[in-house]
Parts: structure tokens; C-alpha cells; sequence
């Protein structure tokens, strides 16, 4: 089975300032959850890769309590952002791709998962056999095939979720 997205036109790409909006509604979105939940953060605002990208950055002293919105393996992180996506969608009738980040957790995985995708390249170049890596999220997949596309190599995704894993094939 091999992992792929809709084809999309160009009336299906988000405009600069849709993505900006949803970043909006998400920033105020998480700011009532963390008013509730009574932790402090600084929510920042990105557009990454076309999508609405929000991070709330831990306040100096706050990185602790932070860590339990992101939970074991970035579980607890993923529902808050499918719950802010929800909450984008419900007031931009669209759905939203929008990608959360909390304390730093996303992008320390994300230089994790390049590291793990290129020494499986080098084992595949090496080889000149196929690696397949251990079952992983659909964010972490997505890292890996971009690094895998970088390095001009092939991987599609395989299995069923949430054993879904990343092969990558020699070039």
C-alpha cells in the first residue's frame, strides 16, 4: 500500500492568507487551552511548506509542564492538533492541515527521524537492497520520505496504521 495524497488543483491550494488565518483561529484556539489547563506559553505563527504551522513555546521554567501536552511518543500533541484542526475547519467550513509543534517536540523528533532516514539511505546505497524502518506516525513518515526524496532515492509506505511503516528503495 503506498502512502499518497489527492491531487489537488490550483482552486484546492491554500491562499497565504487562508494559511494565515488558520494559524489565527489555532493560536486562539490553544490559548484558551492553555488558559484553561492554567500553563504559560508563548504561541508562535508560521507558514511551512504550505500549511499553517503553530508552536507554543515554553516559557523560561514552564518547558516541564509543557512536555505533558505533548505526552508519551507525541501522543497527547497529536490529538491537541487534530482537536485544533477540528476547531479551523469548524470556523473556515475547509479543512486544515495545519501542523502544531509544542515545546519543541516536532522539531527534535524531526532531526531524529533525518538522522534514522539517512543512515538507512547510506544502508540501501550500500546494499543495493530495500530497508524497511519500524512502524511510525504519519508525521514521522512524512519526514523520512522528504529526506529519501532529497537524497534522490525511492520510499512508499506500507502496512496498515498504526504499523505503517517507511521502505526505501534503491535508486
Amino acid at each position: 500500500m503506498t502512502e499518497s495524497t489527492p491531487a489537488q488543483d490550483a482552486s484546492d491550494t491554500p491562499t497565504l492568507k487562508r494559511l494565515e488565518e488558520e494559524g489565527e483561529i489555532a493560536a486562539d484556539y490553544l490559548e484558551e487551552l492553555l488558559d484553561i489547563a492554567d500553563l504559560d506559553g508563548d504561541i508562535d505563527i508560521d507558514i511551512d511548506h504550505g500549511r499553517a504551522a503553530v508552536e507554543i513555546v515554553a516559557e523560561p521554567g514552564s518547558e516541564r509542564a509543557l512536555r505533558r501536552l505533548v505526552g508519551h511518543d507525541g501522543e497527547v500533541l497529536d490529538a491537541i492538533q487534530e482537536l485544533t484542526r477540528l476547531a479551523v475547519q469548524t470556523r473556515t467550513g475547509d479543512r486544515s492541515r495545519l501542523m502544531l509543534d509544542i515545546a519543541g517536540f516536532r522539531a527534535a523528533r524531526r532531526a531524529e527521524l533525518a538522522e534514522v532516514a539517512r543512515s538507512a539511505i547510506a544502508e540501501v546505497r550500500a546494499s543495493g537492497s530495500s530497508v524497511s524502518l519500524d512502524p511510525m506516525n504519519p508525521f514521522e513518515r512524512k519526514v523520512v520520505h522528504d529526506v529519501v526524496a532529497e537524497a534522490g532515492l525511492v520510499s512508499d509506505s506500507e502496512g496498515v496504521e498504526p504499523e505503517r511503516y517507511v521502505v526505501i528503495h534503491p535508486a
